[in-house]
């Protein structure tokens, strides 16, 4: 199995580095169980932040049955550098099944999604590194917090120094598989109901 989520770090990874040089973003595409995918990680350096922050975006970039944008954040309490959570004008109701903490927005008031479908395949949410969850038509997104800037060396010398933080082969695969179970699980249920 050739797989994005071992982003070099194993022999026969088809990973290619994609960076635009955008700084602090670095980006590999891929694929991963014979679906495209995307491994980023981001710097976030945004004065509202106690302390800078190093995401790792995980995608699945195939086409997904839903109505429009699903994005789904995680105690949202100032804004990203790598969403565009904040811009979308419309809160969804949300089922039970989802965090507390958890707020769900969408582009277009008036839509519908398979929140059960989505909540009984995305657990992985209910991490307290889980930051968003976004689906949209083109695919499946899932940030998460790596890491955050050593607090003494940010507060005197202003530097994001995020340690050894190391992307973990693991971890990867399994916010891939996440991405994909989430994919499969909507448009499963979109076949059936047609």
């Amino acid at each position: 199995m050739r797989s994005l989520a071992l982003v070099r770090t194993r022999p026969g990874s088809d990973a290619i580095d994609v960076s635009d040089g955008t700084a602090g973003v670095a980006t590999w595409a891929g694929s991963h169980k014979g679906e495209r995918a995307q491994v980023r990680t981001i710097v976030d350096t945004l004065a509202t932040r106690k302390l800078p922050a190093r995401w790792l975006s995980v995608s699945i970039t195939e086409p997904v049955a839903v109505p429009g944008v699903f994005d789904m954040m995680m105690r949202p309490g100032s804004p990203t550098s790598f969403s565009n959570f904040d811009h979308l004008e419309h809160s969804l109701p949300k089922t039970a099944a989802f965090p507390d903490e958890a707020v769900l927005r969408t582009d277009r008031k008036g839509i519908v999604f398979p929140q059960e479908v989505i909540a009984a395949h995305a657990g992985i949410s209910g991490e307290s590194r889980a930051k968003e969850l976004l689906i949209t038509p083109k695919g499946v997104r899932i940030v998460w917090l790596l890491a955050q800037a050593d607090r003494a060396r940010y507060g005197v010398f202003r530097q994001a120094a995020f340690g050894d933080a190391r992307l973990d082969p693991t971890l990867i695969e399994k916010l891939l598989e996440a991405a994909s179970s989430i994919r499969d699980a909507i448009n499963q249920c979109e076949r059936q109901a047609a």
